[in-house]
């Protein structure tokens, strides 16, 4: 099976899997007082402090389940969202995990063709903006740094969904952060909220300094850790396979979407005019290769992309998305390319 599909999630790293079976051999609580209790909470120390490191951020780092709940966590415990439907604003193509805990009151923003933000049309004060840093249909790069001083101008709090970029690029300067691991080699099940300051959270107690409830998964820790140090030095042959994957569905007559949007290497949404998402995944399944139709969490659905659809996307329904991994070939590319040739015509 040929695997394009690394942004619904990708394989676990070597060297993350090594960390995780080190992290069962501290098997103990790290909340424990007893010495195997204290051996596992310095281990779980250092790789929060491994993680800030190699994600280049001086602030706390509070471990979840993976970047939903750590989205859920911020949009229902930031203090600035105490009145949350008058409060909370956040981009017309966010993740599921952003739409469902915002609630139907919050307030959207509106993006172009190419799936961008105004930053000019964040208006509200004392609200927290939730957006994602790169979006898991099209790859689009919003500009978090411009967004953020209309923000911060206001008063407000922005939190980054980081889901799809953190481990492949710098993340951008943000109060709140949220990351999964399973999205660059680390294992499922794992998260965290970045957080500038506790100030912003409200504690409902429980572990991780009282921010979150849960022992934490100790293994899952520190295999995230050791993907992050693992690095991003794949990204540059992303881009190389990106531009080859590109070039080959234009001479195709393939529509590459926001084409001229800053985009992340990793993640590319493409028409093939005349034939449905559906129908492509159902050939391209039956020749071996795993893409999707918008979102892993929606495409079962067989619902039109939300996210196209804020963009305004000519004929959404005959969309794809491919997603490259480290393990990606120039080879891989080609074999999809003589793939999409043949469903094409």
């Amino acid at each position: 099976m040929l695997y394009l599909d690394h942004a619904a999630t990708t394989p676990l790293l070597p060297a993350a899997h090594e960390a995780m079976l080190r992290g069962f051999e501290v098997w103990a609580n790290p909340s424990s007082p007893h010495r195997t209790g204290r051996a596992a909470r310095a281990a779980l120390e250092d790789a929060r402090a491994r993680i800030g490191a190699s994600l280049g951020w001086a602030g706390e780092i509070v471990f979840t389940s993976g970047a939903s709940e750590a989205l859920a966590l911020a949009l229902t415990r930031t203090r600035t969202a105490r009145a949350r439907a008058a409060r909370v604003m956040l981009s017309a193509v966010e993740h599921e995990a952003v739409l469902r805990p915002a609630g139907a009151g919050a307030a959207r923003l509106a993006v172009d063709a190419s799936g961008l933000i105004d930053p000019g049309e964040i208006a509200a004060a004392d609200a927290l903006v939730a957006v994602q840093h790169v979006n898991n249909e099209t790859g689009v790069i919003q500009p978090i740094a411009q967004i953020g001083q209309a923000v911060r101008a206001l008063g407000g709090v922005l939190l980054v969904d980081a889901a799809q970029s953190a481990g492949k690029i710098a993340l951008p300067h943000a109060d709140l952060i949220a990351l999964s691991a399973h999205k660059f080699g680390g294992p499922i099940g794992v998260g965290a909220l970045l957080v500038r300051d506790f100030a912003l959270l409200e504690a409902p107690g429980g572990q991780e300094r009282g921010y979150r409830g849960g022992t934490e998964n100790l293994p899952g820790v520190l295999a995230m850790a050791a993907a992050l140090e693992a690095g991003s030095g794949w990204m540059g042959e992303a881009e190389r396979l990106r531009q080859r994957l590109e070039a080959g569905l234009a001479a195709l007559g393939g529509e590459v979407i926001a084409a001229a949007a800053p985009r992340i290497a990793a993640i590319g949404s493409y028409r093939m005019p005349g034939r449905s998402a559906n129908a492509q995944l159902i050939r391209f399944d039956g020749m071996g290769i795993a893409v999707s139709a918008g979102s892993a969490c929606s495409s079962g659905s067989l619902r039109t992309s939300h996210v196209l659809a804020a963009m305004g996307t000519p004929a959404p329904d005959e969309v794809i998305r491919v997603s490259i991994g480290r393990e990606t070939s120039a080879a891989d590319i080609d074999r999809f390319l003589a793939a999409w040739a043949e469903i094409a015509a």
